[in-house]
């Protein structure tokens, strides 16, 4: 039996040619925009480490805040599902990327630190909460479909009056 599909498009266009284009490695931008079917453009660049512009959006970047983002919706389905009523939702998402002499990389580690405030009752644990972040991490479809760890740790639970 198959599962479903969910097909993805988005189109990366480089803005950055200038008048020179690639005719040397410092001569071009890496500025480029990230257009979402009906959402605003989405402006990108290269990590400064590699010349890109620090006021943009790296693929880096975006790549850590992909793991946060499905994490983080994942939990809230678990949360909703299991009685317990989710109020603030943060996660200061951290990634660890290896550069080799050649100038290829990978990913090592990500680490999220999701922070939650909750309603005050039964559910409202550090065991309960750990329980839903496990199992948002084993359905989250991005943390599934990469070769390294990624890490949850939670900081301890914050129940609003």
């Amino acid at each position: 039996m198959s599962g479903a599909t969910h097909d993805y498009a988005v189109t990366v266009r480089w803005t950055g040619a200038g008048e020179t284009g690639t005719s040397s490695y410092t001569s071009y931008s890496r500025d480029h925009e990230i257009d979402l079917p009906h959402k605003p453009p989405l402006p990108g660049s290269a990590d400064p480490a590699f010349r890109g512009d620090p006021a943009r959006n790296s693929p880096e970047e975006l790549f850590v805040a992909s793991l946060s983002q499905c994490h983080m919706l994942w939990f809230l389905h678990l949360a909703a599902e299991s009685g317990l009523v989710v109020r603030e939702y943060t996660d200061a998402a951290t990634g660890t990327m290896r550069v080799e002499s050649r100038g290829e990389g990978a990913f090592t580690d990500v680490t999220l630190h999701p922070k939650v405030a909750v309603d005050a009752g039964e559910l409202a644990t550090d065991e309960h909460l750990a329980a839903l972040h496990h199992k948002a991490h084993a359905m989250c479809f991005i943390a599934r479909s990469v070769n390294f760890p990624v890490r949850v740790e939670p900081t301890p639970l914050h129940v609003v009056a």
